[in-house]
C-alpha cells in the first residue's frame, strides 16, 4: 500500500483508446489517478461525470486526470461515449495496477466477502511522489475536493 510522500508505483497502463503507456510518462506535471469499481455502474457513473464537468479546471491547471477500474478498453471506450466523458480511463484488466497502489482489498455485501476495487484516489506530484490519497471515497463533492488540492499542489 502507497502512503503520502511515497513514489507512485511504475506500471503500464491500456488507456480506452488502446494506447499503452508508463505512469511514469506523466512525470513533470501532476496527475491525479481515481480508481473505481466498474464501468457504468450508479456511483462510477457519476463519479466519471463529475470528473469530466471539472475536466477543463484540471486541464487549466496542467493536471491530468486517469479514471482506473478493471473493465477492459473496449467497456471503457463504451462507457466513455455513452457518457461524453472528458477524462482518459485506464483499463487494469489484470489487477496491477490495482495491487500496486493498495486498493484490490477485500470486500462485503449482503454478509459475503469478495475481493474489489476500493473506491481512491491519489494525487501526485510533478516529481513522481503522492502527495494526497482518498480512500474509500464518497462521490458527492469528490471531483471538486480533488480539484482544490491538485490547484493548491500547482500554485507558486
Amino acid at each position: 500500500m502507497v502512503s503520502i510522500g511515497d513514489m507512485a508505483p511504475e506500471a503500464r497502463i491500456e488507456l480506452s483508446d488502446g494506447a499503452r503507456r508508463d505512469v511514469t510518462d506523466y512525470r513533470g506535471k501532476p496527475l491525479v489517478i481515481y480508481f473505481y469499481p466498474k464501468d457504468d455502474t450508479p456511483g462510477c457513473t457519476t463519479e466519471a461525470k463529475d470528473f469530466s464537468v471539472l475536466a477543463g479546471e484540471f486541464a487549466a491547471a496542467d493536471v491530468t486526470v486517469l479514471g482506473v477500474s478493471r473493465d477492459t478498453a473496449a467497456s471503457h471506450a463504451k462507457f466513455s461515449k455513452k457518457h461524453a466523458l472528458a477524462i482518459a480511463l485506464v483499463s487494469d484488466s489484470d489487477g496491477s495496477l490495482c495491487g500496486a497502489f493498495g486498493v484490490w482489498v477485500e470486500k462485503s455485501m449482503y454478509g459475503r466477502s469478495y475481493m474489489g476495487i476500493e473506491r481512491a484516489t491519489f494525487l501526485i506530484a510533478g516529481d513522481g511522489r503522492i502527495a494526497r490519497i482518498w480512500r474509500k471515497v464518497k462521490v458527492k463533492g469528490h471531483a471538486e475536493s480533488v480539484l482544490g488540492a491538485a490547484k493548491a499542489l500547482v500554485s507558486p
